[in-house]
């Protein structure tokens, strides 16, 4: 069975959250497009773009301290140890290396497979963040998604509930179904966030993300741990 065949349940399920007409207005709530009055948009809206985002060029390869606030936009708390070790410490430095060697300027869907694969320097630093006391893989995948949001995706319990366990991985089943029928889904997304009016420097994974966040906590599902 191929590859392609493997990965179509979950670019279907992608699929689904994308192209629901709902979405349109999940967006905007997110983003705070349009509030009535009183209305206040959802605190993840400036994970990306708090102090002007993890990715650009001056803090690119490091963490800084609007790194771990933005991931508290996110419903997630760096533990202050780390916190500490990632601005002043060893693991700090060793992220740095690793995020040197990761592109910050190319979306996932133009990525060579192996910017994403099991040992690259991303799958690296994710696992070094993973073997960090109190920082679970939610975390981990969060505090790297602020570096590189164009490239590595926010993949949360939600977002596990809502889209599965892909295999290999979540980073290579996304961009797989991202590339699928000629880049339809890529197209649809980048589409989605123009029709919500969400701002341009919104990455189309956070535009998928929010999506299915949104879209799966909806449907009221009691998503496990």
């Amino acid at each position: 069975m191929s590859s392609a065949v493997l990965l179509q349940p979950f670019a279907e399920r992608l699929h689904t959250f994308i192209t629901d007409p709902q979405a349109i207005v999940n967006l905007r709530r997110y983003f705070g497009i349009d509030l009535p009055l009183g209305g206040v948009p959802f605190t993840g809206s400036r994970f990306e773009h708090l102090a002007g985002g993890g990715d650009r060029s001056e803090v690119a390869d490091r963490f800084t301290a609007e790194d771990v606030v933005a991931v508290q936009t996110l419903s997630v708390t760096v533990p202050a140890p780390v916190a500490l070790d990632l601005l002043e410490g060893r693991l700090g430095a060793q992220l740095s290396r690793l995020l040197q060697a990761v592109p910050r300027d190319i979306d996932m869907v133009d990525a060579e497979a192996d910017v994403l694969a099991s040992g690259s320097p991303a799958d690296q630093a994710w696992h070094l963040l993973c073997t960090q006391h109190g920082v679970d893989w939610v975390i981990a995948g969060k505090l790297l998604a602020r570096k590189r949001p164009r490239l590595l995706p926010v993949y949360d319990r939600v977002v596990r509930c809502a889209l599965g366990r892909p295999r290999p991985s979540f980073w290579l089943a996304l961009q797989a179904a991202l590339r699928e029928n000629d880049r339809a889904l890529h197209r649809q997304s980048v589409e989605l966030g123009q029709v919500a009016g969400v701002p341009e420097t919104v990455s189309v994974l956070r535009v998928c993300d929010v999506a299915v966040w949104m879209g799966h906590r909806a449907e009221g599902h009691a998503c496990p741990r």
